[in-house]
């Protein structure tokens, strides 16, 4: 592979976290096809690997559209792969890791295979350090992109097949949005619908605005006809995603445009579900309380980041509310919306947190008992400003305080389930069960996990179970 170093395109983070008041660029023919790489994938099969977030997976479906589009056939065994793909995660150093671990992993397939192509793609090539380390040590890597450049799959191919030359191409810049990219959709009654791109927070230890851009909203008819269009094709549940979904509409220059309003013509599409992840607690309104009180289809489910428990702490993190705000927000949820389950995430052990700060955390935890809590221990980005605070809190404090706090979220998580026992619950069937075939599994709008028992059940169809019983994750039920 001839390596083109003039051709390079490398990241930069003072770039990519450069902000201007410029209106984005809707793209409706930005995505294309060079005539001569229509059949570029004929004969040969493409494996990828998604890591993260429901935005990388979202993601993986315009790759694996383009691909598809290319010619290429999708296979599940990296053995029969022509092309490997790793779609990357860039919020914590272990996800790296595995990356890493994995493309040392095959390494010896591209041995074998000389032909072979391995790229990586996604948040982790936004990263200097990241794209610096393959130069160095992965030389059997031939492609790296990033997240605003996808669009551009066909092109980096025809480089790295064509003109067999190794291509590095990843932009740091605010982004735009393009909206004629195709899409396989994974889900055959779930989908993911991106609302928004980007994340203007600059929460101290977050590496996603460097990653992913400037907040950029699609327009909203676009989002509707996307919804409209997925309701036709029979799917029943879509889930609004963006990196800072609530903040959807604040750069469309729009006053009446906002994310209460979107959920609100969302709902009156008269799809059966509709999720939305992740919102932050600083751009909780009123408008959005409401809208989800006020509709059916809106699920009574809300993952709401709290991160820590204390407020100095808070102000450190970068995350422009204090607890009290949080729980004002939280406890309006809990008044309006029937039912309503909550998730979370928590950091632990981020720079100068003493013992008492995490027990604010622990009372916060115990205040709220939330339904689930996606547990960190905090983990340094470079670029970001905590990166360049004194990390003086041990391991072995950490690892303690980690295990303590999933002790605690792991008696309200249980608590919370077995108040469901002897309920009757609707549930959205995914299919059977990967441990039992004669167990379907599915969530309810709260979104539990049920496992059932019944016959003649459908996936994608909507079943009432009994609850009989409840585990910590999961409940356990029968057909009614």
């Amino acid at each position: 592979m001839k390596k083109n170093k003039d051709l390079w395109v490398l990241p930069n983070l003072k770039d990519a976290q450069r902000r201007t008041r410029e209106d984005i660029p809707i793209q409706r023919m930005e995505f294309d096809i060079p005539d001569n790489v229509v059949d570029l994938g004929k004969g040969r099969k493409f494996y990828l690997r998604t890591y993260g977030c429901q935005a990388n997976e979202r993601d993986g479906e315009t790759i694996a559209g383009i691909l598809l589009q290319l010619g290429f056939t999708m296979t599940d065994v990296t053995d029969e792969a022509d092309l490997i793909l790793l779609n990357t995660c860039a919020v914590r150093k272990n996800a790296e890791d595995k990356v890493f671990g994995e493309i040392g992993h095959l390494k010896h397939l591209k041995l074998r295979n000389p032909d072979l192509i391995l790229g990586v793609c996604g948040c982790m090539p936004q990263e200097e350090e990241v794209v610096e380390t393959i130069l160095k040590k992965y030389h059997h890597v031939d492609l790296v992109f990033g997240t605003h450049n996808i669009h551009r799959l066909p092109q980096l191919l025809q480089q790295v097949l064509l003109a067999k030359e190794r291509t590095i191409e990843v932009y740091s810049k605010q982004g735009e949005v393009i909206e004629n990219l195709p899409v396989e959709r994974f889900g055959q009654h779930k989908a993911w619908v991106n609302i928004m791109y980007g994340c203007d927070k600059f929460c101290t230890y977050c590496i996603v605005p460097y990653t992913r851009g400037k907040e950029r909203s699609r327009l909203m008819e676009d989002i509707l006809e996307e919804v409209l269009t997925l309701k036709a094709q029979g799917f029943k549940e879509v889930t609004l995603l963006g990196q800072n979904v609530n903040a959807y509409g604040k750069d469309l220059n729009d006053s009446t445009i906002d994310f209460a309003r979107l959920l609100n013509e969302v709902a009156l599409t008269g799809i059966d579900r509709i999720r939305f992840t992740t919102s932050h607690p600083w751009d909780f309104t009123d408008g959005m309380v409401e809208a989800i009180a006020n509709h059916t289809n809106v699920m009574p489910y809300i993952h709401l980041p709290v991160q820590s428990g204390n407020s100095d702490m808070l102000k450190i993190m970068g995350r422009r509310y204090t607890i009290e705000d949080y729980m004002k927000t939280f406890n309006r949820l809990k008044e309006r919306v029937e039912d309503c389950a909550f998730s979370t995430d928590i950091i632990v052990g981020f720079p100068n947190e003493t013992d008492e700060q995490f027990e604010d955390t622990l009372r916060i935890v115990d205040e709220c008992q939330f339904d689930n809590v996606y547990t960190f221990i905090y983990s340094p980005r470079e670029g970001t400003p905590a990166a360049l605070m004194e990390d003086n809190v041990s391991k072995e404090v950490k690892k303690k305080r980690l295990a303590m706090l999933n002790d605690r979220v792991k008696k309200y998580a249980a608590q919370k389930n077995k108040a469901y026992i002897g309920r009757v619950v609707n549930v959205l069937v995914d299919g059977p069960s990967k441990k039992d075939i004669r167990v379907y599994s599915g969530y309810t709008d709260t979104q539990k996990l049920v496992n059932f028992t019944g016959d003649h059940v459908s996936s994608g169809e909507f079943v009432s179970v009994e609850i009989t019983d409840a585990k910590t994750w999961f409940l356990l039920g029968k057909k009614v």
